[in-house]
C-alpha cells in the first residue's frame, strides 16, 4: 500500500487529497476543500490538512494557478510561493511534482469518459490524431496545449491567458480604454475572460448605460462574488444587462479559445474546462462561444470544424495532478484514478 498527495492550488479554492493505491487500484480516503485567500501561504493549508489526516506520503503532485520555474511557482493571483524542494522537506523528503494548474487539467481530461463533455460545436469532431488545447476561465484565464506527437500526447503548459486583450470592434476599443485606467501597464485576456472579467464587462456597460442597472444586481455584486451575481442576475432574475454581459463575455471567451486554436493549430479539439463554463452552460450553448470562436476572417471554415467541448468534472485539475504522479512514480494508469475518485 502506498499513499499519495494530490492538490489543486487556485486563486480562489484549493482542494487536497490523500490517495492510497494497492497495486493498479486508487482509493480516495480524504478530500478537503480550503478557502484560498484565508490562508497566507500554502504551508498553513497542508498542515492543515494533514492534522486531521496524518500519513506518510510516497509523493506529491500539485496543479498550481501560476507558472513553474526550476520547481519554483509564484502564484499569480495569490501571494503564495511554493518550491518543490521545500515541500519535499517538509514531507519527509517524499518527492513534489509542480505542475502548471491547466498543465494538471489537462492531464486529467485525457482521463475522462466521453460522457463528461458537453459539446459547443455540432460540426467539431475530436482528433487525437492532431493537436488539442485546453482553456479555463475561473479566477484567471489558464491555457494549455496537448501536443500529438508520434508516440502520444505532450502536454505543455502556458500562460496565453496575460497575452495582450485584442478589441475586435469599437465598443471593444471603448472597453479597452475603460480597462486601462483601472490597468494602465497591461491589459490581458485574463482581465475580460475570467471571474473578474465578467463583473468588469457587466460594470462597464452599467455605467455607459446607467439607467438600465438594476440597483439589486449592484448590491448582491458588492456582498459576494461579483461575477457569481452577474451570472445569478442573467439566468435567475433574467435581468437584460446581465444577460448582455454574460453574452458578451461568452463571445469573448470563444474569440480567445479561436486564438488559441490558431497559434496552436490545434484542430483536434479545444477543451473548456474552469469553474464558470458549467455554471453558464445554457449561455454557451446559445452560440455566442461558437460565433466568437469562428470569427476569423480568411479561417472561419478551418475553424468551422474544430471540436469544442465544456469539461463538465470540476475537479479534473485534481484528477490530473494525482493520475500524473501515480503514472510517473508508480506507473498506475490515470483511468485507476478517474475511478477512484468518482467511486469514493
Amino acid at each position: 500500500m502506498t499513499r499519495l498527495l494530490a492538490g489543486d492550488v487556485g486563486g480562489t479554492k484549493t482542494w487536497l487529497c490523500l490517495a492510497e493505491v494497492r497495486g493498479d487500484a486508487v482509493r480516495l480516503i480524504a478530500r478537503e476543500r480550503f478557502s484560498s485567500r484565508a490562508y497566507d501561504r500554502f504551508e498553513a493549508v497542508l498542515d492543515e490538512f494533514l492534522a486531521r489526516h496524518p500519513s506518510p506520503v510516497a509523493a506529491v503532485g500539485l496543479g498550481v494557478a501560476g507558472p513553474v520555474r526550476d520547481g519554483v511557482c509564484r502564484t499569480t493571483n495569490l501571494p503564495w510561493v511554493l518550491e518543490a524542494e521545500a515541500l519535499s522537506r517538509r514531507l519527509n523528503g517524499a518527492p513534489v511534482d509542480l505542475l502548471n494548474d491547466l498543465e494538471a487539467a489537462a492531464y486529467g481530461i485525457l482521463e475522462l469518459p466521453p460522457d463528461r463533455f458537453v459539446p459547443l460545436n455540432p460540426e467539431g469532431r475530436v482528433r487525437e490524431s492532431a493537436h488539442r488545447a485546453v482553456i479555463a476561465a475561473g479566477t484567471g484565464l489558464g491555457e494549455a496545449l496537448l501536443i500529438h506527437a508520434e508516440g502520444g500526447t505532450t502536454v505543455v503548459a502556458t500562460e496565453g491567458g496575460h497575452c495582450d486583450f485584442a478589441p475586435r470592434d469599437a465598443r471593444e476599443d471603448a472597453l479597452l480604454a475603460w480597462l486601462r485606467r483601472l490597468y494602465p501597464d497591461h491589459v490581458s485576456c485574463e482581465r475580460v475572460v475570467s471571474g473578474p472579467g465578467l463583473a468588469a464587462i457587466y460594470r462597464f456597460l452599467a455605467e455607459t448605460e446607467p439607467e438600465r442597472a438594476d440597483a439589486r444586481v449592484g448590491a448582491a455584486m458588492a456582498e459576494g462574488d461579483a461575477a457569481a451575481a452577474v451570472s445569478r442576475g442573467a439566468l435567475e432574475w433574467g435581468d437584460p444587462l446581465c444577460l448582455e454581459a454574460l453574452r458578451w463575455f461568452a463571445s469573448l471567451y470563444g474569440a480567445e479559445a479561436g486564438n488559441l486554436a490558431l497559434k496552436s493549430l490545434a484542430l483536434g479539439g479545444i477543451y473548456i474546462a474552469g469553474g464558470i463554463a458549467p455554471k453558464i452552460l445554457p449561455v454557451l450553448r446559445e452560440g455566442y462561444f461558437l460565433a466568437g470562436f469562428t470569427a476569423k476572417g480568411r479561417y472561419r471554415d478551418l475553424l468551422a470544424g474544430v471540436a469544442l467541448q465544456v469539461v463538465m468534472f470540476p475537479e479534473v485539475v485534481l484528477l490530473g495532478a494525482l493520475a500524473r504522479v501515480c503514472r510517473r512514480r508508480l506507473g498506475v494508469a490515470g483511468a485507476a484514478v478517474y475511478n477512484g475518485m468518482v467511486q469514493s
